[in-house]
């Protein structure tokens, strides 16, 4: 859990270069302090329900009252002119309802549904909450406007599901299928080889003729009208993929790797999780970068995967403690002293 009651492990891989004040929003000098501290920003997000927002007098109007070009950014549940607006929504609920939950059953065959073993829901609505508030800064820096942003997880995530699972539905009427057959097939996973596992996967035509060489079955490729273009091999998948891995078998990952990379036939050696903080790629951009946290102590911080190289990214702060940074951000908002004290009491002990 960390050294800390607040600073536990995931909170600790999320939260690097951010500040914490803590508020009591259900008090009126608790919500006029978060309103001077919105009076200075350009954005505010909002992962708590609407209704709940409106009670505590933080809606956008309220906002915008204080803050006319605010950008006010709402992660809900279910969009709000729809029926299921307003009800609570966790990742289990909204993996639940995109249809996420069905796709596993659909490649092993299972009946029973289950969660992708991921927080899906929350990092996809998360994303598509930085794009809405990149695009909503645009407009404002053309325009001087700001506007309120709902941001639905359901329909997130069911876009992010469909974005290839619509397949034969996008049509009016239904061509075909649900699914991308390709995606859900079962036998579509790493490769067993002599000493483990390699995600593999020759694209073009000439890349499929090379690995078949590889594997000593260009005859079959050459007169087996299952592989031999793109369509069959669509239509065979199953039986090219169990191909595949009755060659992969006859040598180790590493072997493999150096046969397949001179053709630039796209290859990798299948990392288990805890094979990550080894992976020689990853050591050698520094992903897994190292500190020590004054409350927490040594730790690993997840090198932000955007490279800027006009304005590189680093990580100038560690996870805050709950609340560590209240007094340091009222002052910037421009409360006086005693204000604060009278507001925060003990804050400045935390």
């Amino acid at each position: 859990e960390g050294a800390a009651p607040d600073l536990g492990p995931i909170f600790m891989t999320i939260n690097r270069n951010k500040r914490s004040v803590l508020l009591d929003l259900g008090k009126a000098e608790g919500r006029e302090a978060l309103l001077k501290i919105v009076a200075t920003a350009d954005v505010l997000t909002s992962n708590i329900r609407y209704a709940a927002m409106k009670k505590l007098g933080l809606a956008y109007e309220d906002v915008k009252a204080v803050k006319p070009d605010i950008i006010f950014v709402h992660a809900a549940g279910y969009g709000s002119d729809g029926p299921y607006a307003g009800l609570p929504a966790y990742d289990d609920l909204i993996q639940a309802g995109s249809g996420a939950a069905d796709l596993l059953g659909r490649m092993d065959g299972d009946p029973k549904p289950r969660y992708i073993p991921t927080i899906m829901a929350d990092k996809v609505s998360g994303l598509f909450m930085v794009q809405a508030v990149t695009a909503a800064l645009f407009h404002k820096e053309r325009t001087g406007e700001g506007q309120f942003v709902e941001v639905p997880m359901l329909e997130a995530v069911t876009s992010f599901v469909l974005a290839e699972h619509f397949y034969d539905h996008v049509y009016d009427p239904p061509t075909g299928q649900w699914t991308y057959g390709r995606i859900t097939n079962p036998d579509r996973r790493p490769y067993r080889t002599k000493d483990g596992h390699i995600g593999l996967l020759p694209y073009s035509d000439k890349q499929w003729e090379q690995f078949f060489e590889l594997a000593g079955r260009l005859d079959d490729y050459k007169n087996d009208s299952r592989f031999n273009n793109y369509k069959a091999r669509t239509i065979h998948i199953r039986d090219l993929y169990a191909m595949i891995e009755e060659t992969t078998e006859t040598k180790t990952t590493e072997e493999w790797l150096a046969l397949l990379k001179p053709l630039s036939i796209p290859a990798v050696k299948m990392n288990r999780l805890d094979d990550l903080q080894d992976d020689p790629h990853l050591q050698a951009v520094d992903f897994f970068a190292r500190y020590d946290h004054p409350h927490a102590g040594p730790y690993f911080a997840l090198k932000p995967p955007v490279r800027f190289m006009g304005s590189p990214s680093s990580i100038r702060r560690h996870p805050p403690r709950l609340g560590e940074q209240t007094v340091e951000v009222l002052r910037e908002a421009g409360m006086s002293e005693a204000e604060i004290a009278r507001l925060t009491g003990d804050a400045e002990k935390v």
